[in-house]
């Protein structure tokens, strides 16, 4: 049976979130400043229901436990990935998170946060927090409590269809004016660093977590440098972003005559541009659906923008 489960959006606002997933997605999204839609989630926070198909209004989590035949043989408890799309209307907090261990044992969460980040759009003159400068954790603490956070933070500039790599332990932030699709962790444990002193309508600043942040940061800060590849297939490319032990995330163009190829594990697919069909399911342009185990190859028929990620069996 070759299963497509398409997924509802959750949509989840945010001091830092804009309109644009209303006007690039056709989104109908709720009033307010919303920062997040998450597109496929197991997570409790923002839980993914089924919209069509044999398990229509079943949530993700629900078949992760009971049906774990259409995904693959994992042993893991819980569904391991989550993919969102964020709208930084403004800049975000500056945070970091934990790996799997510390997630563990600091909050008694399954999973820690390595994500990675596809730039949908960067307006002109967009950036990113990306690292630090500190070598130890003392000058790291120091630095953090002197607010000094010109000479600690790294940024760097990005534009439309950068890809980065964000493992845990990576202070970061991103920017005002970006829209990307992340795909991470099945894990919403953020440590804030620095807030830039923003405050709510009633002047409240919100919460940091800097014993824990500067406890699963990452000192000296390493830069992790990809190196995407792409390769001409029939109907398309396949551009590979990135390839860890916690996800394979990939980018596809596509069109009449690609095929997906039969894989023994589930696949997670964002449709970032265009319309069709795979295997006979209508897709377009901010749909999320999850393709089970097939042996079979899927049909595409049209021409779309994919991004695609799986995990390995574990």
């Amino acid at each position: 049976m070759m299963t497509i489960l398409t997924c509802k959006p959750v949509f989840q606002e945010r001091l830092w979130g804009g309109r644009k997933l209303e006007t690039m997605f056709e989104y109908d999204i709720p009033k307010g400043n919303i920062g997040e839609c998450w597109g496929i989630s197991a997570h409790p926070n923002g839980m993914s229901v089924i919209t069509s198909g044999e398990y229509v209004g079943r949530t993700l989590a629900e078949l992760w436990e009971k049906k774990r035949h259409l995904f693959g043989e994992y042993t893991l408890d819980s569904f391991p990935l989550l993919v969102k799309l964020l709208d930084a209307a403004d800049d975000l907090s500056v945070q970091v998170h934990p790996n799997d261990e510390e997630a563990i044992r600091l909050e008694g969460e399954s999973y820690g946060k390595t994500e990675c980040w596809y730039v949908v759009e960067a307006e002109p003159g967009a950036e990113l927090i990306l690292g630090h400068t500190a070598e130890t954790k003392e000058e790291l603490a120091k630095a953090i409590a002197d607010s000094e956070w010109d000479t600690l933070l790294r940024r760097q500039p990005v534009k439309t269809g950068d890809f980065i790599f964000v493992p845990s332990g990576t202070i970061h932030a991103i920017g005002e004016g970006i829209v990307i699709l992340e795909t991470q962790q099945s894990s919403d444990t953020t440590y804030r660093v620095y807030d830039f002193d923003r405050t709510d309508d009633a002047g409240n600043t919100r919460e940091l977590h800097l014993a824990q942040a500067i406890e699963v940061t990452t000192v000296p800060d390493t830069p992790s440098i990809v190196h995407p590849t792409k390769t001409e297939v029939t109907g398309g490319t396949i551009q590979t972003l990135i390839e860890t032990d916690e996800f394979n995330v990939y980018r596809m163009d596509v069109t009449d005559g690609f095929t997906l190829k039969p894989l023994d594990r589930f696949r997670l697919i964002s449709v970032l541009d265009g319309t069709g069909t795979l295997d006979g399911v209508p897709l377009e342009k901010g749909d999320h659906i999850v393709v089970t185990v097939s042996n079979q190859p899927r049909i595409v028929t049209g021409s779309m923008e994919f991004i695609v990620s799986d995990c390995n069996p574990k």
